[in-house]
């Protein structure tokens, strides 16, 4: 089936940069006039139903410094804007020391899509709906950007601005992820509300890390998705369950505190009211979950 809106790709250059130095260069040097592809599954659409018309495609997969992924015990988790979501998925060392992120990767479109799609591109879509974004949020990630004047460090939490825009200056790069270990002790969890059990957007996306010490919850942390314009940490949630006994009443009074702080908005998956239902089914059972871990 030939869907209507979905057209042949327009016309454009493509560029093939073999360092981030060259990457960035041509950034700048086609400003606001390039879009960089990593594995384009959704610039390649938007080109195709004209919502994006770049001249300049600079693609990065001849950049191979950027197509790694290394752990160690003091550092944490790092990886390059290359690194696949069926990577992240599947990653033997990320379901273990990570699982918020092997979960969330498993939720994201087909097998085929995973497969293509990067956890960096996934980011930078900017998407409310992204599904790899809850999860690195209560993990404490930071993007590395490389640019013209130099890098920067900025958490995932502050990289949205607004549906479909991010911080990134047009000659800017995300070249790094950079994920800490989590709490001692901790469990996680990202859940997906969604109308089929596969291939779909999020109606509401929760990702919950709890720590617990001798039943007293030491740090929680709660990011929900499509709940709002851009991911939203639900602080006042957390503040609910900080420093408490970790028990079913007060994860309750949390789940409702996040369905009050979310801002949803209503569309054709589903009404604002439905949404703001679904974060606190979603936020009682990710909290519960991953108390149940931690404990």
């Amino acid at each position: 089936m030939q869907y209507p809106y979905l057209k042949r790709l327009p016309g454009f250059e493509y560029l093939a940069p073999e360092t981030v130095g060259e990457a960035v260069e041509l950034l700048a040097r086609h400003k606001g006039q390039a879009r960089v592809l990593a594995g384009g599954t959704d610039l390649l659409l938007d080109m195709k139903r004209r919502q994006e018309l770049p001249q300049y495609v600079i693609g990065l997969k001849n950049v191979r410094s950027l197509d790694f992924l290394n752990y160690d015990e003091s550092g944490g988790l790092s990886f390059g804007p290359l690194v696949t979501v069926h990577f992240v998925e599947t990653s033997p060392l990320i379901k273990e020391k990570f699982p918020v992120l092997s979960q969330a990767a498993a939720t994201l479109g087909s097998v085929q899509v995973r497969n293509l799609a990067t956890v960096v591109g996934n980011l930078c879509s900017a998407l409310p709906s992204a599904d790899m974004a809850p999860g690195l949020i209560v993990l404490g990630a930071r993007l590395k950007i490389t640019g013209t004047n130099g890098q920067r460090l900025v958490a995932v939490e502050d990289f949205f601005r607004a549906p479909g825009e991010s911080i990134l200056a047009p000659d800017e790069l995300v070249t790094e992820v950079r994920v800490p270990n989590p709490p001692a002790g901790s469990g996680m969890v990202y859940l997906k509300h969604m109308t089929r059990s596969a291939m779909d957007l999020s109606m509401v996306g929760v990702a919950a890390l709890v720590a617990l010490k001798n039943g007293t919850c030491d740090e929680v942390r709660i990011c929900l998705g499509t709940s709002g314009p851009t991911p939203l940490r639900a602080v006042k949630a957390e503040e609910v369950l900080k420093g408490k006994r970790f028990e079913a009443n007060l994860i309750e009074k949390a789940a409702a505190a996040a369905s009050r702080e979310c801002h949803p908005r209503s569309s054709l998956r589903a009404t604002a009211a439905y949404r703001r239902d679904m974060v606190k089914v979603l936020t009682r059972r990710a909290l519960t979950r991953a108390g149940e871990q931690a404990a």
